[in-house]
């Protein structure tokens, strides 16, 4: 199976394969995103914030749905406010060709297809209980450019100012990264990174979580 088409600006091609082992790939121009075999990361990033009591989230990136599975999953849920940058990834599981349809029509769930940064924007100060980030990947290993902003200070200022007194950040990232730690430093009372061995296509791989806990308030 491959599923080949631009995104609505024209500048993407967002693409489906599947594997001779039936296995799916999500592919952004050309690069890898994701695949449906190793999701372990992606489902970390949901059940370290339920963990935590986290009850009202918002998701940047739909990516095949493990991260919304994961969050829906847990009867203590109820809010999930996922952004997806490629619309077509929200009609490949509303027709079928993704699994997914049921996340779509669960009640909690509201997709808005936009940039994450903009998404996180119009949430109301001190309204959800975290924010997880699985955009790109990560820092370093970007494939859309203007992704990086998502790492910065700006937007991590953004994200700690809509989330409730012990609210959590939490960040997907192929590697370590000790620029997002030091921009978490300054403004959570805890930061932790997590290393998540993969298996990659049979490599092994780590993958990271990096975590600010309950933002620092001004004065």
């Amino acid at each position: 199976m491959t599923e080949e088409h631009p995104d609505e600006n024209g500048e993407d091609e967002v693409t489906l394969r599947r594997r001779e082992d039936g296995s799916v790939e999500l592919r952004v121009n050309g690069v890898f995103v994701m695949d449906d075999v190793e999701t372990s990361s992606e489902r970390l990033l949901a059940r370290a914030v339920v963990d935590l009591g986290a009850s009202e989230v918002l998701v940047g990136g739909l990516g095949l749905g493990f991260t919304a599975r994961e969050l829906l999953s847990a009867p203590s849920v109820q809010r999930v406010v996922v952004a997806e940058l490629h619309g077509e990834i929200v009609g490949w599981m509303r027709d079928g060709t993704l699994p997914g349809a049921e996340l779509l029509d669960d009640p909690r769930l509201q997709v808005v297809v936009g940039d994450v940064r903009d998404v996180v924007s119009t949430q109301p100060e001190a309204s959800l209980d975290a924010i997880v980030l699985d955009v790109d990947n990560g820092p370093d290993f970007l494939v859309h450019d203007q992704n990086a902003a998502v790492y910065e200070p700006d937007f991590a200022d953004v994200c700690a100012s809509r989330l409730r007194p012990g609210g959590h950040l939490s960040i997907w990232s192929m590697a370590d990264s000790a620029d997002v730690r030091a921009v978490l430093e300054e403004r959570f009372e805890q930061v932790g990174a997590t290393a998540v061995p993969v298996d990659l296509q049979g490599r092994d791989e780590t993958y990271w979580v990096l975590t600010g806990s309950a933002p620092r308030r001004a004065g």
